[in-house]
């Protein structure tokens, strides 16, 4: 009587349970938060709306509403646009196609006027902006993908590795960098090549930049996601680069325009002296023709001297600026609010056809 009481029990309990789907089998519960499954179905639309909105909308929505944004890519497209469309444009520097040490903007066939040789000024800057744009990409590239890599790879696998690659960057932390350019570049054959110029004026100066990203991934390696990538066996270089790295490319992109200002400075100053050798007329060879000419103490030829240093100056601030602007556009929480703007731009598209048009209606003001 006993035992077919309590079948009688269970079996009443299992009907009650699959009517009211409280209960599964396995002994779980339908009203976990684990078993909730999203009745949304995500288009292949949607995911690129959303690949936008985070890629291209946000970055150009925070570089648009900031003023030092706006300043600095405006500078450093003029640049781009002198040293690809503006060498199409702008004729070859010429001897004696003007005459000697014309004042600037007294004739409009060479608005900054020429050197002693007649040569226009304007012409060698836009020539000039070319191979200069040339080192500073190649340079600024390889001192952050040098820096970045021997850094977080030292930071974050630790022992052996880190005792290697940090002896490696103590190396060149303490090797005088400016020196051992001017040595290597008297040595080497590097025949003008800008490509090689920029690496080269770059080659020590990578370890400031290894030393300071070690220090931040000996920090990020103990985050809770990167001990969950870990844990369920994400490879070594997947959890560097995709999880850890990310969180580091304010600092990153920083260190990324200072690189590209040291190469300017540097090359000029290696032009200037001579120790560079080149092809052309660039911004240092102008500044040491312009210093032989004696443009630094003849009022009539002081253009000669300040039209190179005003391109180096403002190539300068343009990358200040633009560093600067980038630092947040790589910061998450101002990227995730220009996101969720304009998510509420799209809703206020939407709207449009409810809200009346002040602008149509000429209501522009109050």
């Amino acid at each position: 009587m006993t035992d077919h009481t309590i079948d009688d029990i269970w079996n009443e309990d299992e009907q009650s349970s699959e009517s009211d789907g409280a209960a599964r089998t396995d002994g779980g519960n339908v009203n976990s938060p684990f078993d909730v499954v999203s009745q949304y179905d995500e288009t292949r639309r949607e995911r690129y709306e959303k690949l936008y909105d985070a890629y291209v909308y946000a970055p150009l929505s925070i570089v648009w509403r900031d003023w030092r944004a706006r300043i600095g890519f405006t500078i450093v497209l003029i640049y781009v646009l002198m040293g690809t469309v503006g060498t199409a444009v702008v004729e070859p520097v010429v001897v004696a196609e003007g005459p000697a040490l014309a004042q600037p903007f007294e004739n409009w066939a060479y608005p900054l006027g020429t050197d002693d040789m007649g040569r226009d000024l304007f012409a060698q800057t836009v020539h000039a902006t070319q191979e200069m744009l040339k080192m500073i990409a190649s340079g600024a590239i390889f001192t952050v993908v040098v820096g970045t890599t021997v850094g977080a790879l030292a930071g974050y696998k630790g022992g052996t590795t880190d005792t290697v690659l940090s002896s490696i960057t103590d190396v060149f932390i303490n090797i005088p960098g400016f020196p051992l350019v001017m040595v290597l570049a008297l040595l080497l054959p590097i025949s003008g090549n800008p490509y090689i110029i920029g690496i080269l004026l770059c080659v020590a100066s990578w370890g400031g930049l290894a030393r300071a990203i070690r220090s931040q991934v000996l920090t990020l390696r103990q985050e809770s996601f990167v001990e969950a990538a870990r844990a369920i066996g994400v490879p070594t270089p997947k959890i560097v680069f995709k999880e850890i790295v990310p969180h580091l490319m304010p600092f990153v992109v920083i260190n990324l325009t200072n690189a590209a200002r040291r190469v300017i400075f540097e090359a000029a100053a290696l032009y200037y002296l001579g120790v560079l050798p080149f092809r052309n007329l660039n911004w240092g060879v102008t500044l040491n023709l312009a210093y032989r000419g004696g443009a630094h103490y003849r009022p009539q030829a002081l253009h000669w001297f300040v039209v190179p240093m005003v391109a180096i100056v403002f190539i300068s601030v343009g990358l200040i600026l633009l560093g600067q602007s980038l630092d947040r556009v790589f910061n998450p929480r101002v990227r995730a609010r220009h996101e969720s703007v304009s998510g509420a731009a799209d809703e206020d598209e939407e709207d449009d056809g409810k809200r009346p048009n002040l602008a149509n209606m000429g209501g522009g003001g109050i």
